[in-house]
């Protein structure tokens, strides 16, 4: 079913269609539930080059899409990937994470909305909204400015509070759950992390044992 064709059936339905960026499965299940109980429907659009390896990409695809097709009964649209355009504007930003996640979004939202207009979607999300570990701020801005150039309503919600949900209910279906964002830069930030975390719990371990005050918590490590 096209973009038109969904749109026509569910303006008949009484739903209002929206266009919704995903960056894996996992991240989509809860906004694709909390934006249908609003009255929309989410056909899920997939734009993400800054996905790497080429297999990390695909199997993060193939999870999207199954789940979309045989559990949530979503369209799913897979979209350009235009990798040349990410590593021209995204990648020489490196390790500088500001920077570079706003770039990455730019990218990823900006094909979104492209499609959205040319398959007749007046309104555009995004699944980035879900995890705690994206940069919020930059990624609502984006949206906002893309939308609005590209003459669509960014729908915009703070999926946050549901992460806990959506890490459950994944697990739960036995989805894959990737342990970094998607690029070569964010793995490398992640693996970093987990280090820093396993050896804090060690070192918590040891002072309560010993007595001790506990070390200073990373701000990244949750609970």
């Amino acid at each position: 079913m096209d973009g038109h064709t969904r749109a026509a059936s569910d303006a008949a339905a009484g739903r209002t269609p929206l266009l919704l960026h995903a960056c894996c499965g996992p991240c989509s299940l809860e906004p694709v539930k909390y934006l249908r109980q609003e009255g929309f429907e989410p056909t899920i659009c997939w734009s993400n080059p800054n996905i790497q390896p080429i297999r990390e990409h695909d199997r993060r695809l193939a999870v999207l899409v199954a789940w979309a097709r045989d559990v949530a009964h979503v369209d799913v649209i897979v979209a350009a990937d235009d990798r040349d355009a990410w590593e021209k504007g995204v990648a020489p930003k490196g390790l500088d994470r500001e920077r570079r996640c706003r770039a990455c979004y730019a990218v990823r939202l900006a094909e979104s909305c492209r499609v959205a207009r040319e398959r007749g979607f007046r309104f555009v999300s995004t699944t980035l909204a879900v995890s705690p570990y994206q940069l919020f701020d930059a990624c609502h801005d984006e949206l906002v400015s893309l939308a609005a150039a590209y003459g669509i309503t960014p729908v915009w919600r703070d999926f946050r509070p549901h992460y806990p949900e959506s890490v459950d209910d994944s697990r739960a279906l036995g989805m894959y759950r990737q342990n970094y964002c998607g690029c070569r830069f964010s793995a490398a930030e992640a693996a970093l992390e987990r280090h820093e975390a396993r050896d804090w719990r060690k070192a918590a371990k040891a002072a309560r044992r010993e007595g001790r005050e506990l070390p200073p918590r990373p701000e990244y490590l949750p609970g």
